[in-house]
């Protein structure tokens, strides 16, 4: 009997590896990585900007300003085929800040001023094609490459970056001819108006690379974004921006129904310094580096989610600016 008993565990765990391996397969299925059809995602990314930094420093103030951003992307796609696919994603932006400021005007002295308030609108589309360049599929492990290319269009309420233009053209016109300045010098808060500006008002080039690995538990999992501005109608150009995030993970529970992911996920975030008026302002820009869990699920062959934070290990700006507090993100998808 107890050597039946034994006997009975070796099967038992036998089985349990074999149904393992068909749950990863179908957790990759799941998160469509490979058959064709319709698709449709919402991602939701909540990031509080409390903290004001100059030059890296953290700043104390009594009264500070700040932003706190939370994005909605509605994000229909369609895989036309295993290796060819389209996404439009839609954001829906909603901000709640406070910015202490000086207002200019040609006719009367600067007056410091304080805004409060929320701002909620459609933000700024984006339609981006995928092709896969390379693909190895095993029961025991997989290789994924994709490549994605895109355009970002401005559908987006753009009018705060009219008030920045405007604003920095007033303060401009006080200076001395040839004086050597930042047009972003007018500001002396750390949220300024493009940081509240629900558009761009450009159309941008969208760029990435995906990949998604695995091996019996274990993945791994990474991506490179990079985002071309072009200057928008009011004269205002964002910085173009480069993102790299990934890293290992496993699947810590596995069933027929559902499974279970955790990874380390590591972030890198490059925006480089926007332009006004035909200047580069120093007043903007920043490097961030974060690190955080992320838990991933699945529901069948159809459903999947991802829920993460991002916590900064070191935030380096330039200027005055309000930089993340952390970043919180989650998506779920259906497969049809």
């Amino acid at each position: 009997m107890k050597y039946f008993a034994i006997l009975l565990l070796l099967l038992a765990g036998q089985a349990a590896s074999a149904c393992e391996l068909c749950a990863i397969y179908g957790a990759t299925d799941a998160r469509g990585e490979s058959d064709n059809g319709f698709r449709f995602t919402i991602a939701e990314q909540y990031i509080p900007y409390d903290t004001s930094q100059f030059n890296g420093q953290k700043v104390q103030l009594a009264t500070p300003s700040y932003v706190d951003s939370s994005m909605t992307h509605l994000v229909p796609s369609y895989n036309f085929s295993r290796s060819f696919g389209v996404s439009l994603s839609i954001p829906v932006t909603a901000m709640s800040f406070r910015r202490t400021d000086v207002q200019y005007s040609a006719s009367a002295p600067p007056v410091l001023f304080t805004e409060k308030g929320s701002i909620f609108g459609l933000g700024d589309a984006a339609l981006i094609g995928r092709a896969t360049v390379f693909r190895r599929e095993a029961m025991k492990y997989g290789v994924l490459v994709n490549v994605l290319a895109g355009a970002k269009f401005p559908t987006g309420n753009d009018s705060r970056l009219d008030d920045e233009v405007e604003q920095a053209a007033i303060f401009e016109s006080f200076l001395p001819p040839g004086t050597p300045h930042d047009p972003l010098a007018h500001s002396i808060s750390s949220v300024h108006q493009h940081d509240l500006a629900l558009g761009s008002g450009s159309f941008d080039g969208v760029f990435g690379v995906t990949l998604n690995s695995r091996w019996q538990r274990w993945f791994l999992n990474g991506q490179w974004q990079y985002y071309l501005r072009t200057p928008g109608e009011a004269g205002f150009r964002y910085g173009n921006e480069m993102m790299i995030s990934g890293g290992p993970g496993a699947y810590v529970l596995l069933r027929d129904s559902f499974t279970i992911s955790a990874q380390i996920n590591g972030g890198y975030d490059h925006t480089m310094r926007d332009e006004l008026l035909g200047k580069t302002s120093d007043f903007t820009g920043m490097t961030a580096w974060y690190l955080g869990p992320q838990l991933g699920f699945t529901f069948g062959s159809r459903f999947s989610a991802v829920l993460g934070v991002d916590l900064p290990i070191h935030i380096a700006n330039n200027g005055f600016q309000s930089v993340p507090d952390y970043r919180l993100h989650a998506s779920f998808s259906c497969r049809f």
